[in-house]
């Protein structure tokens, strides 16, 4: 499952969870320094994914608002102002009343909340989460800097390196956070939150396998809440529809190699594949590129090979990449980006991407990273 597949299934299990009678949810505060005239209090719900304002209000002089909707549980909701696109506080209806005030000539925690414990760690984890995702952000564009700058590949590399270990961190951060949560809108919100920054930074963020951990531990600790019932059963439908090529045989692929001769995938029946998608200017994947060289020596003399399937544009950027990321094992590519024949034969919807083949062409494992990668190598191979 890929990771934008998995934000839109936790995000929408967030709202429109009907376990409790129906009561009023009281949204009241402050806007100060703001140019807003109108505040609105929105829900998504599950059925439309589209955001439905449920009360709104023009802020009085001095910045005062109260808001209300009648709530049939615990749900997340967002307050919006009139002259922005997205929401600026997320609250959730713990209690029957909320206080937000909030200064946005304040640069670092422009709002406080009260009278919601579950609310305040919203907050806590988007802050906290925010200075690792900072740090992160700024190395992203350090990397993009130096490589714009032709710097000595052992120089990105070091960023690289240090941008992977900003993303563990993090990743440590939303594991412990989601663990000691006593809220499952909480522990959700900070799931799906953790995986659409990964994503738009271009890091890893949670893999299936840690995603399904997640829910099936939040179910277990909160197994009268409608919502996350309802996440766990599009998450395992949707990896039951993921899982439709594993233990099938992989879809043919003939492209051409570095030098314009054509290779076909069949051809290395008789050997482990792994089968790597990736490209030049997928950071990600030139993070993961060390990973991957160091699973190939260490096993490249037993039965196993890679085959690495580019979504490159620009074939000179192309054999750059493989050169500078010492990539010794064969390489194909169309040279057409997203609309590469390879994608939607593999439903890839997000690189670096693979899948490993076993010596008769089947699938038996997909997208390892890491240390995943050797771990599952040393169980087939040893």
């Amino acid at each position: 499952m890929k990771p934008f597949l998995l934000v839109m299934i936790v995000i929408a299990g967030l709202v429109s969870c009907g376990e409790k009678d129906d009561k009023y949810f009281l949204v009241n505060g402050t806007v100060k320094n703001s140019k807003a005239q109108m505040i609105y209090l929105e829900e998504t719900p599950v059925s439309t994914m589209q955001r439905m304002v449920l009360d709104s209000i023009q802020l009085g002089k001095d910045g005062s608002f109260e808001l209300k909707t009648k709530t049939t549980g615990e749900s997340l909701f967002n307050l919006r102002l009139d002259a922005e696109v997205y929401p600026f506080v997320s609250v959730v209806n713990d209690k029957d009343e909320v206080t937000v005030d909030a200064d946005f000539e304040k640069m670092d925690e422009f709002y406080t909340v009260e009278g919601s414990p579950a609310s305040q760690q919203v907050k806590d984890y988007l802050f906290t989460s925010g200075k690792y995702f900072r740090k992160i952000y700024d190395s992203r564009v350090q990397i993009d800097s130096l490589s714009q700058a032709s710097v000595p590949d052992s120089t990105l590399q070091d960023i690289l390196s240090q941008l992977e270990k900003q993303a563990e961190e993090v990743k440590v951060y939303t594991n412990q956070f989601i663990d000691k949560s006593k809220s499952p809108v909480v522990s959700i919100f900070a799931l799906g939150s953790f995986q659409s920054t990964t994503s738009q930074l271009q890091v890893q963020g949670f893999n299936q396998d840690e995603v399904e951990r997640v829910i099936n531990q939040s179910v277990k600790k909160f197994p009268e809440h409608t919502g996350l019932l309802s996440i766990k059963k599009s998450f395992d439908q949707q990896r039951e529809k993921d899982a439709g090529l594993m233990g099938q045989q992989a879809p043919e692929i003939v492209l051409p190699d570095t030098d314009g001769n054509e290779v076909k995938l069949s051809s290395y029946k008789g050997k482990y594949v792994l089968v790597d998608f990736w490209a030049s200017w997928c950071k990600p994947c030139r993070v993961e590129n060390p990973n991957v060289v160091a699973a190939y020596n260490k096993f490249k003399d037993k039965n196993f090979t890679i085959l690495g399937v580019s979504l490159d544009q620009k074939k000179d950027d192309w054999l750059k990449a493989i050169k500078a990321d010492q990539l010794e094992w064969q390489h194909i590519s169309d040279l057409k980006y997203w609309s590469s024949i390879v994608v939607p034969m593999y439903n890839i919807q997000g690189i670096p991407y693979n899948v490993l083949l076993d010596p008769e062409g089947k699938i038996i494992a997909e997208n390892l990273r890491g240390a995943q990668l050797e771990k599952k190598l040393e169980e087939v191979l040893n």
